[in-house]
Order: structure tokens, then C-alpha cells, then sequence
């Protein structure tokens, strides 16, 4: 009894923080609290304190959640392309896709976060930050293997291409949402692909 206890715990710990990841991904982890959550899910207060804690607790457990949410989308379907230039590709079309279908309701999660805490000193700007920095390091690691193989040209910087993709990923997905632009993506797509020195796409991804 105690085991089917303990799981239903973290079952339920689970459901939770799925839907504080859509929610999250709208109104930004500040918008999330115990209380809305719990009206969210019919659950009581006390039960989400329970599997928590507190409200910070909270908000880094989505964030953690989020951030495999992301990898699932966007790295996992690109891990398995050569490292460098097609990994590079990969990831590109995996992220746009990621924002096309709405992975995250509000669209990508970690921009929506940066935003947030860009400005807001504390324990989840860092997390944020580190995940960020992270993701940085990666997109510089395939850069710099292009770079090495010759499929990056020689004046580019494998620190300055991983910069531009993500600048060009966050700001890309939110104009287009905030001017309800439909080929915002598409021209995402295009510039991203130009980051790394490739031509356009044949077509652009639906």
C-alpha cells in the first residue's frame, strides 16, 4: 500500500507540473503559484504544498520539466545527425518545428523565462541563466565542429554563430506571435539557416 502510495504521489507530482508548464509558458513562472494551481487541477493547497514545498520549489521543478521538455523536441531528433554543419541543420528545423506546432502554448519556454528573470536577481535567474548557457554551449560546440571541418567559413566565430541562433530563434517565434505574422517562422528559418551558411530551404516547413 505504501508503494502504490508513493507513486501515486509522484504520478500526480507529475500531472502537476506538466500543467504548470503550459501555464508557465503563457503567464511566466511568477504567474504561478499554489493557489492557481491547485484551482487548475481541482486539487487542495495542502496537497500541492505536499508534493512541493513551496512556490519556488515549484517553479524550478517546471522549469527542470520544461527544459527536458525542450530537449526532447529540439536536440533529441537533431543528436542523430553527423556533429557539425547537418547537426547544425538539424537542430534548426527541429526548433522551428518545435515553435510551429506549439510545443509550449506560449511558445518557447526558456525566452518567455530569460525575459522574466533577465532583470530579476535571485535563485531562478540563475537557473535560468545556466540553462541558457548551456544551450549556448552546445549550439558553439557543433559550430566549432563545422568550423573545424571546413563547412563554416573561416572568419566566423563558433561563439558569435551559437548567439545568433538563439537570438534569432527567441526573437523570431515572439514578433511573430506579437504581430500575429504567419511567415515570421519561415524568415526565422531562412535567417537561422544563413547563420550557419546554408541556402534556403528547398520549402519551408508546415
Amino acid at each position: 500500500m505504501a508503494r502504490r502510495t508513493a507513486e501515486d504521489v509522484a504520478s500526480s507530482r507529475a500531472t502537476a507540473v506538466e500543467a504548470a508548464i503550459d501555464l508557465a509558458s503563457v503567464e511566466g513562472l511568477e504567474g504561478i503559484t499554489i493557489g492557481r494551481l491547485a484551482t487548475e487541477l481541482s486539487m487542495s493547497k495542502s496537497g500541492l504544498i505536499g508534493r512541493f514545498g513551496d512556490k519556488q520549489a515549484l517553479q524550478r521543478a517546471v522549469l527542470g520539466a520544461a527544459v527536458e521538455r525542450f530537449t526532447a523536441a529540439v536536440w533529441t531528433p537533431a543528436s542523430d545527425a553527423a556533429p557539425g554543419i547537418a547537426r547544425l541543420e538539424a537542430i534548426v528545423d527541429a526548433w522551428i518545428d518545435h515553435l510551429r506546432a506549439g510545443v509550449f502554448p506560449g511558445g518557447c519556454f526558456v525566452t518567455t523565462a530569460s525575459v522574466e528573470y533577465d532583470a530579476r536577481p535571485g535563485p531562478l535567474r540563475d537557473d535560468v541563466a545556466a540553462v541558457v548557457r548551456r544551450w549556448l554551449a552546445v549550439l558553439e560546440a557543433e559550430a566549432r565542429t563545422a568550423h573545424e571541418a571546413g563547412d563554416l567559413a573561416a572568419d566566423r566565430d563558433p561563439a558569435d554563430v551559437a548567439f545568433a541562433l538563439h537570438a534569432l530563434a527567441s526573437g523570431g517565434g515572439v514578433a511573430g506571435r506579437l504581430t500575429d505574422d504567419p511567415g515570421a517562422l519561415d524568415r526565422t528559418r531562412r535567417a537561422m539557416r544563413q547563420a550557419i551558411g546554408l541556402p534556403p530551404a528547398p520549402e519551408a516547413r508546415r
